[in-house]
């Protein structure tokens, strides 16, 4: 989460440079409730532990109202093609709702003969 968000940081600042200004509050999108939960939450914990120094990071920049951290279901989420082993229609429903193509489809294969 932390690097996502120096991500986040960095690109705001080049958008900056650029001449664009952020007014607004940059979402990240996660479909780990307790990732958020964690971030949101001022007591540390004995589990938590070993992430308190990215979570006071994470805390100083909710808190600033720089960044927040809405929930999306892990269905909807498309960085999941990337991440995750999925089913081959959420591969290619994902593909879809991404505006990629499936090759085999230029080639004149159909990529539903594949499901």
């Amino acid at each position: 989460m932390a690097h996502g968000v120096c991500e986040m940081l960095w690109l705001r600042h080049l958008l900056r440079d650029l001449g664009f200004k952020q007014k607004k509050v940059m979402p990240i999108y996660y479909d780990n409730k307790a990732a958020i939960e964690i971030a949101h939450n001022p007591i540390q914990h004995d589990r938590t532990k070993h992430v308190e120094v990215d979570r006071h990071f994470i805390k100083e920049k909710l808190d600033g109202q720089i960044i927040s951290f809405p929930f999306v279901p892990t269905k909807e989420q498309l960085a999941n093609i990337l991440t995750k082993a999925i089913s081959s229609k959420t591969f290619y429903d994902s593909l879809d709702k991404q505006g990629q193509i499936h090759l085999r489809g230029w080639l004149g294969c159909s990529p539903t003969q594949d499901r």
